[in-house]
């Protein structure tokens, strides 16, 4: 615990670091916007879906509540017919950009001071070993932001060129978070 107190600056610094780059990525150089798709014919899914009413929640389709019924003359021909899909639905009413910036931060906060707690453990909290220390932390930085989006290109659809680029942003967080406690170590 005295280790994180000593590296409570780091933490901080790396967090607020992680969230700028993060800003620069989305607001700036906005190389996510291409990531996501419109239908043609929006408003009639729309119509659709809220016709359904569903809760919000994580949703598949077609849907198939038993493995064992997915080899099912029924379930193939839903597939073949498609459309084959993995979608998110939120809660209606406008996103409150203000608490998801919010959770993001934490979520930096929670990785640095993880990185921190592993980087401490195993380097301790002196100043010859800032270049292990900052190594360690660049690749746990890596892993914490980069590697969920790649079990979504498996499981879930996600395009392969949007994991790329959440790698490419896991690279840069992980660059900044380094150089943060490279510089800052104890």
């Amino acid at each position: 615990m005295n280790a994180l107190l000593a590296l409570w600056l780091p933490i901080l610094l790396s967090a607020v670091v992680v969230f700028v780059i993060s800003s620069l990525v989305h607001m700036v150089i906005k190389w996510h916007a291409s990531d996501y798709n419109s239908l043609a014919n929006e408003d009639a899914v729309r119509d659709a879906i809220r016709a359904g009413n569903p809760a919000p929640g994580r949703y598949v389709m077609p849907h198939c509540a038993d493995m064992k019924d997915m080899g099912s003359e029924a379930m193939l021909k839903k597939y073949r017919e498609g459309p084959v899909g993995h979608f998110t639905l939120g809660p209606t009413g406008t996103p409150v950009l203000g608490k998801f910036l919010g959770l993001w931060f934490i979520w930096s906060l929670v990785v640095a001071t993880v990185a921190a707690y592993l980087a401490a453990r195993i380097y301790g909290v002196d100043h010859s070993h800032a270049h292990g220390a900052a190594k360690l932390v660049g690749a746990v930085t890596f892993v914490a932001y980069g590697f969920g989006t790649v079990q979504e290109s498996i499981w879930a659809m996600r395009p392969w060129s949007s994991s790329a680029k959440y790698l490419l942003d896991a690279t840069l967080y992980a660059i900044g978070s380094g150089l943060v406690f490279l510089w800052l170590w104890p």
